[in-house]
């Protein structure tokens, strides 16, 4: 028979925190990748570069993970294969992190733009569905073979436009507002997703509880959570990408002002024995 399906267990709470981790990990993914702008190839691009696609990974195996405590299905006792979730959020960062080093070194031109939008959104769409495989309902998930092809298609957009802002706004009201979008088109894609679920499952099971479950999803949040709060402090104490001030390690000297001219321009001014001579 088919289960009751519900993604709003506990109301709206889990929704609205899964887009504010979305947001935030898309924020950060910005402000690091407009670090990087403009430095050349060294260690210190890698790193911005590096801390961007963790930063957006984690928001986006985050957002994932935190809708899915609001996950329930009627009947069935819900819980996930420990390996596939870690799995999934290793497939996030490194899928991220393609798009973001080839748009971090390649630049914004159309067909770089394109194949990592395309890499990324494929890539983030299948870090949804793996964690959708590692969930145990004691029954069977079928999935809606349209909704889910539109749930692509909202990724591969979701990370084209997350890409090209990554690398064209860098003013910081700009990249909030532009987080605040992505993290919308981010839940978007999951809610979307699952929309595209169904649970058939043999007999209904009793005395479910959900303790259990939550403990679960809240230790596999516990390091993706941290990485993000690392990430924020980092951006937060470095003034260069809050403020927009010069890099103090920067090599360039200054450039120096002009020394002012001579006083007065054409002569310069007699002295007493010049005095009692013309005189």
């Amino acid at each position: 028979m088919t289960a009751d399906v519900s993604e709003f267990h506990y109301g709206l709470i889990t929704p609205i925190a899964a887009y504010l981790m979305a947001c935030l990990g898309s924020v950060l993914a910005l402000r690091c990748t407009t670090r990087s702008i403009g430095r050349r190839r060294g260690e210190r691009k890698l790193g911005w570069l590096a801390l961007g696609a963790v930063s957006l990974g984690c928001g986006i195996w985050t957002m994932h993970f935190v809708a899915m405590i609001g996950f329930s299905v009627g009947g069935a006792l819900v819980n996930y294969d420990a390996g596939r979730t870690l799995l999934s959020l290793a497939v996030a960062i490194a899928v991220v992190a393609i798009g973001v080093f080839l748009v971090g070194y390649r630049g914004s031109g159309p067909v770089t733009l394109g194949t990592a939008g395309v890499i990324t959104g494929l890539g983030v769409a299948a870090m949804h569905y793996l964690g959708m495989s590692a969930m145990n309902t004691g029954g069977t998930v079928h999935y809606d073979t349209t909704v889910v092809a539109l749930s692509v298609v909202i990724a591969v957009v979701a990370a084209t436009a997350a890409l090209w802002a990554a690398v064209s706004i860098s003013a910081v009201w700009a990249t909030v507002g532009a987080s605040l979008v992505m993290g919308a088109a981010v839940s978007t894609m999951h809610y979307t997703g699952m929309a595209a679920v169904s649970v058939h499952v043999a007999q209904m099971q009793t005395g479910q509880s959900s303790t259990s479950l939550l403990a679960f999803l809240l230790i596999m949040l516990a390091g993706p959570v941290a990485a993000l709060i690392l990430a924020a402090a980092i951006v937060m104490f470095d003034p260069e990408v809050v403020g927009g001030q010069r890099d103090w390690t920067d090599p360039t000297p200054p450039t120096a002002l002009p020394s002012p001219p001579p006083w007065p321009p054409t002569e310069r001014p007699q002295s007493l024995a010049d005095r009692r001579y013309m005189s």
